[in-house]
């Protein structure tokens, strides 16, 4: 309960203050925005370059023994499933 009356009274307070010192505090805000953009951009030039660095590591463009295998089942693949639906339009139709 008490909780619930300090924050009635901090909630008070604050829009006291804010009708109060209403210009100061879009002067902070105005100041403020400019920052948080820069910081922003800088963090996601950041995350973009470590993007683009670690982009063929992630891909997977490295091919190894057993990549001949795994084409190999997945051209098998796809001719069973074209098969199949070849065999459903002509059930349809």
């Amino acid at each position: 309960m008490k909780t619930l009356i300090y924050g009635g009274i901090a909630a008070f307070l604050g829009i006291i203050g804010l009708i109060i010192w209403f210009k100061p505090f879009l002067n902070i805000i105005a100041g403020i925005i400019p920052i948080m953009l820069i910081l922003g951009g800088v963090f996601a030039l950041y995350i973009g370059y470590d993007e683009f660095k670690s982009a063929p590591e992630q891909k997977g463009c490295a091919l190894d023994e057993d990549s001949g295998d795994k084409i190999k089942d997945c051209e098998d693949e796809i001719t069973k499933l074209k098969e199949e639906v070849a065999v459903l339009k002509e059930n349809k139709g």
